[in-house]
């Protein structure tokens, strides 16, 4: 068993920074692939950034390619999301997700999710 629990999210300005992070409990951490999704009002959950779990893959939307990193920290049972030059559109409550899935694109995949944090950013 995993629990996640997300931290870091608040509001900004456009063309600012934020760095997401995602505290996993449960001593399989490591055997996970990690995620982060968002969800924005009225919207689908959208797939964000995702990290193997030895760290050595990364996957990135388009929407964010170049502005996002994900990464993670095995000793401390963490993933990251640092994000930079926000944008109003990136405005969405961001969650991490654990698990071994077929594809680390698709929500469906994971087996355990954070209850998820607020970003806002503003124009």
């Amino acid at each position: 068993q995993v629990q996640l629990v997300e931290s870091g999210g608040g509001l900004v300005q456009a063309g600012g920074s934020l760095r997401l992070s995602c505290a996993a409990s449960g001593r399989t951490f490591t055997s996970y692939a990690m995620g982060w999704f968002r969800q924005a009002p009225g919207k689908e959950r959208e797939f964000v950034a995702a990290i193997t779990w030895r760290g050595g893959n990364t996957y990135y939307a388009d929407s964010v390619k170049g502005r996002f990193t994900i990464s993670r920290d095995n000793a401390k049972n963490t993933v990251y999301l640092q994000m930079n030059s926000l944008k109003p559109e990136d405005t969405a409550v961001y969650s991490c997700a654990a698990g071994s899935p077929l594809s680390v694109r698709i929500s469906g995949s994971y087996n355990y999710w954070g209850q998820g944090t607020q970003v806002t950013v503003s124009s």
